[in-house]
C-alpha cells in the first residue's frame, strides 16, 4: 500500500498525490453546513433538561412493567466525517458514535443488544456500578455475543453522571472502527440552585484513514490523521446553540487513544462533575482548559455570553484534518527546483509551505490542487472574515440574546468598538 510519506513527499501541504483521485473543495464550506444541534432548553415536562448530542441523537426507550427498555444494534455503518471523506465504520443503530442513552438514577433498564457484525461482540457499560455478570467483558463476565444473536443486559442505575459504552470484545479493532456511545444518567434529586438550561454530550475519538482508503486502520497506535467530536470533523461539527444568560453544561467523554486539553473561549467554566457524578460545589474549580484523559469524562458548566466562541482541543495538530507525519519541514525552503521536477510527473503541482501554511486553505478553496481520493484538506471553514484554517476537534458555541428555534443564527456581529482593527502606524513611544 502507498503510505502517507510516499504520497506527501515534497509538500508541507500534504497533497502531492493528485493522481490518486479528486475531491470536492466544497468540504471547506462554512459551519452552516453542519447539522445543527437541537436546542433543548429547560422548558419541558421532565425533571431534568434532556441531553443534546450534536450530529447525533438520543435513543428512545419503551416502558414495560416499570423497566426502561432500549435496543442497541451493533453493525457496519456508512459514515461521513465531512463532505469529502466517507468510510465503512462499525457502530450502533446506523451511526458512530451510537445513539446516546439517557435515564435517571434509580431507573431499572433493560438493554437488548443485537449483533449484526460478522464477529462476536459485547457491550461494556463504562463506569457503571452494576452486577458482575452485566459488565460486558468477553470471556470473563459472559460469553461474547455471536453474530446474529440478541442478548440482554438488565440492571438498576445506582448512580448518576456522564458515562460511556463500548465493546469489551476485540476491543482495539471494534473501538478503532467506531463502536462507542454516551450513557447519561441524571440525578434523582436535581440541583435547583444550578438549573441547567442546555445540556450537550460530546464524545472524542481518533481515526487512521489512509489516503485513498475507506476503512479505518486499527493497527495505528499514535499517528492518527482525523480527530473527531461525535465522529465528525470541523467544519462538519454542529455548533452548540444557547441564549445569553443561560446555564450551559457540556459533557465530554474521551474514548480516543490520547488525552485532550479541551479549551473554551469566552468564559471561565466550572468543572462540576465526571463519570463519578456531579461533584459537591466545594469541589468545583474554574478553568478555561480541562484535560480529558483517555477513558474519562468531565462536565463543564458556564453562563452563556453572546458570541461565536470556539471549543477545541489545544493540541494544535488535533485541530487539523488528514495530517501527514514525519514530513520534511519546508518552512524557509525555496522549493522552486523541486516543484519543477514534480510537475513533470504531476502537472499543476504547487509547492507550499515556504512562508508558512496559511496559503494551504486558499489554494484548496480555489481548486488549484486536488488531494488524494477520499481525503480531506488539512484546514477548512469559512468565517465571517475569511478562512478559519481549522479542522478536527474544533467547534463553536453560538450564543445569542434570542435564538430562532434550532436555526443557525449565522455569524456574530461584534458591537461597535469591540473588534480589533487596522492602524496605519504604531506610536514611536510604545516600548518593544
Amino acid at each position: 500500500m502507498i503510505n502517507r510519506r510516499q504520497l506527501l513527499l515534497g509538500s508541507a501541504a500534504g497533497l502531492v498525490s493528485a493522481r490518486l483521485g479528486s475531491q470536492s473543495a466544497s468540504a471547506q464550506a462554512s459551519t452552516s453546513q453542519a447539522t445543527q444541534a437541537p436546542a433543548a432548553a429547560a422548558t419541558n415536562d421532565l425533571p431534568y433538561t434532556p441531553v443534546v448530542t450534536p450530529n447525533g441523537r438520543t435513543l428512545p426507550y419503551r416502558m414495560r412493567d416499570g423497566v426502561k427498555e432500549f435496543h442497541l444494534i451493533a453493525e457496519e455503518v456508512d459514515h461521513e466525517f465531512a463532505e469529502g471523506t466517507r468510510i465503512k465504520a462499525w457502530g450502533y443503530n446506523g451511526t458512530t458514535p451510537g445513539p446516546t442513552l439517557e435515564a435517571v438514577e434509580g431507573d431499572r433498564v433493560r438493554i437488548y443488544v443485537t449483533n449484526r457484525l460478522q464477529e462476536p461482540t459485547t457491550v461494556h457499560w463504562h463506569g457503571l456500578i452494576l452486577p458482575f455478570g452485566m459488565d460486558g467483558v468477553a470471556g470473563l463476565t459472559q460469553r461474547a455475543i455471536p453474530p446474529g444473536e440478541s442478548w440482554v443486559y438488565e440492571f438498576t442505575l445506582n448512580q448518576h453522571g456522564t458515562h460511556m459504552y463500548h465493546p469489551h470484545s476485540d476491543e482495539m479493532l471494534q473501538m478503532a472502527m467506531g463502536m462507542m456511545g454516551m450513557f447519561i444518567i441524571h440525578p434523582r434529586q436535581q440541583d435547583s440552585s444550578h438549573r441547567i438550561d442546555r445540556d450537550f454530550a460530546l464524545l472524542l475519538h481518533n481515526w487512521a484513514i489512509h489516503p485513498g482508503t475507506y476503512r479505518p486502520d486499527p493497527s495505528v497506535m499514535t499517528d492518527f490523521d482525523l480527530w473527531t467530536i461525535n465522529s465528525k470533523v470541523f467544519p462538519a461539527i454542529a455548533p452548540l446553540l444557547a441564549q445569553t444568560g443561560e446555564r450551559v453544561r457540556v459533557r465530554i467523554g474521551n474514548l480516543s487513544m490520547m488525552n485532550h486539553p479541551m479549551h473554551m473561549h469566552g468564559v471561565q467554566f466550572d468543572v462540576t462533575g465526571s463519570d463519578g457524578g456531579r461533584w459537591p460545589q466545594a469541589q468545583w474549580r474554574k478553568e478555561v482548559t480541562e484535560i480529558i484523559g483517555v477513558g474519562q469524562t468531565r462536565d463543564l458548566e458556564f453562563t452563556a455570553i453572546a458570541g461565536d466562541w470556539p471549543l477545541h482541543c489545544h493540541m494544535s495538530h488535533h485541530t487539523m484534518n488528514a495530517m501527514g507525519h514525519e514530513l520534511p519541514v519546508t518552512t524557509g525552503v525555496n522549493q522552486g527546483e523541486l516543484e519543477r521536477q514534480i510537475r513533470q510527473m504531476i502537472p499543476g503541482y504547487m509547492a507550499m509551505g515556504e512562508h508558512g501554511m496559511s496559503e494551504h486553505q486558499a489554494h484548496i478553496d480555489a481548486g488549484h490542487m486536488r488531494g488524494p481520493e477520499n481525503t480531506l484538506p488539512m484546514m477548512g471553514g469559512q468565517g465571517a472574515f475569511g478562512p478559519m484554517e481549522m479542522g478536527g476537534m474544533f467547534t463553536l458555541i453560538k450564543v445569542r440574546d434570542q435564538l430562532d428555534g434550532n436555526n443557525d443564527p449565522g455569524w456574530f456581529e461584534p458591537p461597535q468598538g469591540t473588534q480589533a482593527y487596522r492602524v496605519n502606524s504604531v506610536p514611536e513611544d510604545v516600548p518593544v
